[in-house]
């Protein structure tokens, strides 16, 4: 698939939101990436449904990308894919029942997504991928922005990579936490064609020019990345 890159709106100034998605989005990025917390799944608070209503009335058409980070999940697929997100993603050991999930997911006209923390099993995929449109693995703890990169990820980024094509499913390979211009091309070569970022896009210093002109910078940058020989 042609990468994506995803910037995360945890990262972005939460006073202009709407601006800021406009700028992404004109400095290049394919998706927009919600991070949603509930202070109970994981030891945070983010945003919720509403938020991405308003973004939607505002006028932002890009794919959002739903991460949910909550338990449970079926309430809220609800309410973002009835705000207008295009794909959501939850992890499977927040839902007493994960193939049921995905076809709600997939009833609601989104694409369904599984997450898998550093500390799960990729061997959950195996008896679901039929029923998922996007894997994600996360390079990070799930629940706070700006955290280190996790090397060994990458291990498992190959090990969905060999399960997706496995399975000969349409599936993207997504990865989010630390991702950022000088590692955006190992996650490639271990397979992602997915990539969010917060804090490396959003976290970037103000130049001379606009701030569409600063995303702009860093987005291209990891596209270079992305195209370089191996």
């Amino acid at each position: 698939m042609e990468p994506w890159i995803a910037p995360s709106i945890l990262a972005a100034d939460f006073a202009r939101l709407g601006q800021e998605v406009d700028d992404v989005v004109a400095a290049g990025a394919d998706a927009i990436h919600f991070d949603v917390m509930d202070n109970h799944y994981v030891p945070n608070l983010s945003v919720g449904p509403l938020v991405l209503g308003s973004l939607r009335k505002h006028g932002v058409t890009a794919p959002v990308d739903v991460h949910l980070m909550v338990k449970p999940v079926d309430a809220l697929i609800v309410a973002f894919t009835e705000a207008g997100a295009d794909i959501v993603s939850f992890h499977p050991e927040a839902s007493e029942h994960p193939h049921r999930s995905l076809g709600l997911i997939r009833e609601r006209g989104a694409k369904a997504g599984l997450v898998f923390n550093p500390g799960t099993s990729i061997a959950l995929l195996e008896p679901l991928v039929d029923a998922v449109d996007l894997v994600l693995i996360m390079s990070v703890n799930p629940g706070f922005g700006g955290q280190a990169f996790i090397p060994s990820s990458l291990d498992k980024v190959q090990a969905a990579r060999d399960a997706i094509d496995a399975s000969g499913g349409n599936i993207r390979l997504e990865i989010d936490g630390g991702i950022k211009v000088d590692n955006i091309a190992d996650a490639a070569a271990a397979g992602a064609d997915t990539f969010v970022a917060g804090s490396a896009i959003f976290g970037v210093p103000a130049g001379a020019g606009s701030r569409v002109d600063d995303y702009r910078s860093v987005i291209k940058a990891m596209r270079d990345e992305l195209a370089a020989p191996a």
